[in-house]
């Protein structure tokens, strides 16, 4: 067993306020790095960084080409670039959109299977459509843990039920839970560099 080694978040529709739940949650000397996927617009990208600092104790930065992949940080993709995890590092790009979304939930999950397999620990939150539930397929089949919103709390359910109806859940949680749930993880996790 590898133990924890990143957080993945996806979210659309309402993604933002449940992603603002969870991270509000999180520890100061939280040890592993969270990435997340948000479907935004270009024009939210000057805002969205600074508005989900202020609600939490980790930093949090856009993703940027090549950087290396960081313990006790929070990083979100940027707008319209697809944000892959491999050796260590983000890789950003300009492929097509998948699910009609760049960026995609399902290219960063399924680069993370690949990439840490059973260290993933993945969670979809709210959102319109079914981006998701095949990366989150991915990362249970190779034994990360993956974790939904649960439906009744969503604004939007549909990308929640969708990958619970993929069969691609181990637990479906309230957003108060899966932050609980995720900061608990720092008490048996002490990665201090992602392996290459």
């Amino acid at each position: 067993m590898k133990g924890n080694i990143i957080i993945v978040v996806g979210g659309s529709q309402g993604g933002l306020k449940a992603l603002e739940a969870i991270l509000t949650v999180l520890p100061a000397a939280f040890p592993l790095p969270v990435v997340a996927v948000l479907h935004r617009m270009p024009l939210e990208e000057d805002r969205l960084v600074p508005l989900l600092q202020s609600i939490c104790l980790l930093p949090v930065v856009e993703a940027e080409d090549k950087t290396e992949i960081e313990a006790g940080k929070v990083t979100i993709a940027p707008a319209d670039y697809h944000l892959l995890v491999e050796n260590g590092a983000f890789v950003l790009s300009i492929d097509e959109p998948v699910q009609y979304s760049r960026p995609s939930i399902d290219v960063l999950f399924e680069s993370a299977a690949d990439a840490y397999g059973e260290g993933v620990t993945a969670v979809l939150l709210t959102g319109a459509n079914d981006d998701g539930a095949r990366g989150m397929t991915a990362i249970k089949k190779t034994g990360g843990v993956t974790i939904a919103q649960d439906p009744e709390t969503a604004e939007a359910p549909e990308m929640p039920r969708a990958v619970i109806t993929a069969g691609a859940v181990d637990k479906v949680m309230s957003l108060q839970g899966i932050g609980e749930f995720i900061a608990g993880l720092s008490a048996s996790s002490s990665v201090k560099t992602l392996p290459r």
